[in-house]
């Protein structure tokens, strides 16, 4: 069974920093890409940054570019995203997922974490 599990989330003032981890179990990821999404109250949820598991590629929304970092550990197959200098605007439900590095669609995804970013 795949599961993408979260941790890391919290409250932070604005200007300060969170680092979201997602450990990955349940299959080999090697073929996969994994991301990050957030959704905020009313919103829809959009993409924040994405990984290749092997090539380590990366790719980041632009409101997030300069202040975010993803990463991997492909040993402890664990992505993590560093946040920096946050924004209130950044408050929202952050999920892990992976898709198929061919495909478009999202095959997992994680049960999410509340970001909230105070001002």
């Amino acid at each position: 069974q795949v599961q993408l599990v979260e941790s890391g989330g919290g409250l932070v003032q604005a200007g300060g920093s969170l680092r979201l981890s997602c450990a990955a179990s349940g299959r080999t990821f090697s073929r996969y890409v994994m991301g990050w999404f957030r959704q905020a109250p009313g919103e829809e949820r959009e993409s924040v940054a994405a990984i290749g598991w092997i090539d380590g590629s990366t790719y980041y929304t632009d409101s997030v570019k300069g202040r975010f970092t993803i990463s991997r550990d492909n040993a402890k197959n664990t992505v993590f995203l560093q946040m920096s200098s946050l924004k209130p605007e950044d408050t929202a439900v952050y999920y892990c997922a992976a898709r198929e590095r061919s495909s478009s669609t999202v095959d997992y995804w994680g049960q999410g974490t509340q970001v909230t970013v105070s001002s």
